[in-house]
C-alpha cells in the first residue's frame, strides 16, 4: 500500500466519492477510504433537485445515474389545507428533471467514477485516528481486516457523515444549532403513480418519490417530541399519517404492497460545524446537517464538493494558498446554505400558517408563480429571491 498522498477522503458516499473523483481530476493523487461495504444502502430520502442533477451532468455521471432506470421526476404536486400546487423546478444547465436512484446504486456509480478518474478507493477500511504535527493534520490512522496502517496526506477531507470521526479527531467547534424538530419513518410500496408529491397538515408531512424498479418510496413525518411514543409501531404511525393527510394516497396503497422493511430516524439534528482548520475540512452531512424534510442533503454534498475543489484549485501543496482557500470555502459555504437551512427548520415546524396558506393560494393561480415556487425547493431560484414584486402586487390585491 502507498502510504503518502495528496488528499485522503474519509467516507465514499455522496460527498466523498464526488470529492475524490474531482480532485483525481484535478491531478492529485486521491485515496478515497469507506469503513463499509460497497454495494450497500443507507438511510436517504434519494432525491436529488435540479441543481444537483446539473453537477451529475457537469461531471460526466449523469447518463449513469439515468441508465440505472430511475424514472425522471418532471413534475411535482404539494398538497396543504385546501391548496394544491402542480408544476416543475426550473431547469439548471438545461436539466428540468430530478431523480431518485436507490442508493447502493448512487453511491457505487460515484464511487466508480471515482476509481475511474485516477483515485484509490479502498472500502471496509476505518479510521481510528488522525496523525499531526502540533495542530496541523497529516494524514490518518487506518484499520482493514486485522491490519493497521499510517496514511499521510496534505489533506484530509471529512465526508464521514453526521457523526463524523474527522470531525471528532479535530475538535471541530458547532457554530450553529437548532433543536431537532421531525422523526420520519418510510418504506417503499409497489404499484403506485410515479410521481412526486408532498401533503402537509398540522403537525403531519407525507412524501412519495418514485425511484428504481417500479417501486415508491413513501414517508411521513412527526414532531420530534412523538418519537418515543411512535417506534414502537412505526409501520402503524406512517400508515395513519398517510390516511389522515393524504387519504387518496392510502386509497393506491391498497392496490400495491410494502416491498422492504421500515427505514426510519429519530436523529434528525441541525447544525453547522466550522468547515475547515489546518490540513482538514469537512463536505455533506460532516460539516452541515439540516432536517431532511426538504430532501436537499444529496444535493448540497454536491455543491460543497463543488465549491471546495473550485476554492483550492491547483493551490493545495502551496500552504498559504491551501490555508486561504479552505478559510474560503467555510465562509462561502455558510453563504450557500443558511437560507435553505432556516426555510428547512421553517417547513420542519410542521405548521404551516394562514400567511403561508394564503401566499400558497395565490400562487397556486399562477403556473408561472407556482414553477418558481417548485425552483425555491429544488435549490434552482435563491430563496431569497423568490419573492417578485409581481407577487407582491397579486398578494396586494386578493
Amino acid at each position: 500500500m502507498n502510504d503518502t498522498y495528496d488528499v485522503v477522503v474519509v467516507g465514499a458516499r455522496v460527498a466523498g466519492s464526488p470529492a475524490a473523483m474531482l480532485l483525481a481530476r484535478a491531478g492529485y493523487r486521491v485515496l478515497l477510504l469507506e469503513r463499509g461495504s460497497f454495494p450497500r444502502d443507507t438511510l436517504s430520502t434519494l432525491l436529488i433537485h435540479q441543481p444537483g442533477a446539473a453537477l451529475l451532468k457537469r461531471w460526466g455521471v449523469l447518463p449513469g445515474v439515468v441508465a440505472t432506470g430511475c424514472p425522471p421526476i418532471d413534475r411535482a404536486s404539494y398538497t396543504v389545507a385546501d391548496v394544491r400546487l402542480d408544476g416543475c423546478s426550473w431547469a439548471v444547465d438545461g436539466v428540468r428533471t430530478a431523480f431518485a436512484p436507490r442508493r447502493h446504486l448512487l453511491d457505487s456509480i460515484l464511487a466508480q467514477a471515482a476509481v475511474d478518474s485516477g483515485a484509490e478507493f479502498r472500502d471496509e477500511s476505518t479510521v481510528l485516528d488522525l496523525t499531526f504535527d502540533g495542530d496541523r493534520v497529516t494524514g490518518v490512522r487506518v484499520r482493514s481486516g486485522g491490519t493497521e496502517y499510517t496514511v499521510r496526506a496534505t489533506l484530509v477531507i471529512g465526508a464521514d457523515g453526521m457523526r463524523s470521526t474527522v470531525a471528532a479527531k479535530v475538535g471541530a467547534p458547532v457554530e450553529i444549532e437548532d433543536p431537532k424538530l421531525t422523526c420520519a419513518y418510510y418504506t417503499y410500496w409497489s404499484d403506485l403513480p410515479q410521481r412526486f408529491r408532498l401533503h402537509e397538515a398540522p403537525g403531519s408531512w407525507v412524501g412519495t418519490i418514485p425511484t428504481n424498479d417500479g417501486a415508491t418510496l413513501v414517508g411521513a413525518y412527526f414532531p420530534q417530541q412523538r418519537f418515543g411514543q411512535l417506534r414502537g409501531d412505526g409501520l402503524g404511525a406512517l400508515l395513519a399519517a398517510v390516511q389522515h393527510t393524504a387519504p387518496e394516497l392510502r386509497e393506491q396503497m391498497a392496490g400495491g404492497r410494502m416491498l422492504e422493511r421500515l427505514h426510519g430516524t429519530g436523529d434528525q439534528r441541525n447544525f453547522f460545524r466550522k468547515a475547515a482548520g489546518p490540513g482538514w475540512v469537512l463536505v455533506g452531512d460532516a460539516g452541515h446537517h439540516k432536517d431532511s424534510i426538504t430532501a436537499r442533503g444529496i444535493t448540497d454534498a454536491f455543491r460543497q464538493v463543488q465549491l471546495l475543489v473550485d476554492c483550492v484549485g491547483d493551490g493545495l501543496h502551496d500552504p498559504q494558498w491551501l490555508s486561504r482557500a479552505l478559510n474560503r470555502f467555510g465562509v462561502q459555504r455558510n453563504d450557500m446554505l443558511i437560507t435553505d437551512y432556516r426555510n428547512t427548520l421553517t417547513t420542519a415546524a410542521l405548521a404551516a400558517s394562514r400567511h403561508q396558506i394564503e401566499l400558497l393560494r395565490v400562487i397556486a393561480g399562477s403556473a408561472e408563480f407556482t414553477d418558481r415556487y417548485f425552483s425555491a425547493m429544488s435549490g434552482a431560484c435563491p430563496a431569497d429571491e423568490f419573492v417578485t414584486p409581481e407577487l407582491l402586487d397579486l398578494l396586494a390585491s386578493t
